[in-house]
């Protein structure tokens, strides 16, 4: 946001304004030591503004710019309309949830949960070890992208290590999680958008784990960390999306992050958290840059 100059009164600083807002240029007004500065939210409508103020202030009583403004009374009064609505949907979680299926939940977010627990009974909570093989990401050990099963055909093995879970404590935190979350981005957004955010960060954050650690890990935290930090950049950039997290949402499972980090808990895919966090907070910030670019 920057300074492109200013009015000389409050009533001209008004008009002005709302003339841009008309012009799509989003744009706030201030009192400086008896003049009104024009801020222009956009470094890439600077340009633009600078050449219509100069047009303003070497004519004010120009029709065209007091025409305009009923116009932006009108766009001002849909952007506050638009605001509420947001807000409803930000905070009235329990419509959110209700609003997907009768079962509170999103069919997506179903699916994943009920396969992460059919996994976890055929593992065992992961003590087959001979099931447990078909579902990780390699059986031959060792760091890096050594994957000789993927090379040969068994893709599958880039995804499935977020179904494994080997304690009942392990398998409860990602499914309430991903409860919470999954079902929040399927009830704002699509369950499409679900699907591809846990492909795509499901197999970036095995990938890290795998490249840093190995191949002997599973759990869905990966990509529950990519959902926290794909919801939490929505929230923060794109409000009128409707995804929100409460500040101790976020605080709790960034304790859990570091907790496990710094191995307090002990045998946790840190990797896998790190990435998929990481993959989820570009995701958010860049939608949440390419939804605001289109509503100017």
């Amino acid at each position: 946001m920057r300074i492109i100059g200013h009015v000389g009164t409050e009533t001209n600083a008004s008009t002005f304004s709302d003339f841009l807002l008309v012009k799509g240029i989003n744009n706030s007004v201030e009192e400086e030591a008896g003049k009104w500065a024009i801020w222009i939210h956009s470094e890439d409508e600077i340009p633009k503004a600078t050449d219509l103020l100069n047009a303003f202030n070497a004519n004010p009583g120009d029709p065209r710019f007091r025409q305009s403004r009923v116009v932006a009374a009108e766009i001002k009064e849909k952007e506050l309309e638009e605001a509420e609505k947001a807000g409803k949907r930000r905070f009235d979680r329990s419509k959110i949830f209700k609003s997907t299926t009768p079962y509170g939940i999103g069919a997506l977010t179903l699916v994943l949960i009920m396969a992460s627990v059919a996994v976890a009974a055929l593992t065992g909570l992961g003590s087959n070890l001979e099931v447990v093989s078909v579902f990780r990401i390699s059986n031959h050990y060792g760091r890096g992208f050594n994957l000789p099963e993927v090379f040969h055909g068994e893709v599958w093995r880039l995804l499935t290590p977020i179904l494994l879970h080997g304690s009942f404590l392990h398998i409860f935190f990602n499914m309430m999680w991903m409860f919470d979350l999954g079902s929040m981005v399927e009830a704002r957004e699509t369950s499409w958008k679900l699907l591809a955010l846990v492909l795509v960060i499901g197999v970036l954050s095995n990938l890290g784990q795998l490249y840093f650690v190995g191949p002997n890990f599973g759990g869905m935290s990966g990509v529950v960390y990519g959902l926290l930090g794909y919801i939490w950049m929505k929230g923060k950039f794109d409000p009128a999306s409707g995804l929100y997290l409460h500040p101790q949402t976020v605080v709790m499972m960034l304790i859990w992050f570091f907790a496990c980090l710094f191995n307090f808990i002990p045998a946790v895919a840190n990797w896998a958290h790190g990435v998929g966090l990481a993959a989820g907070m570009a995701w958010g910030a860049l939608s949440s840059l390419y939804q605001n670019r289109r509503r100017v």
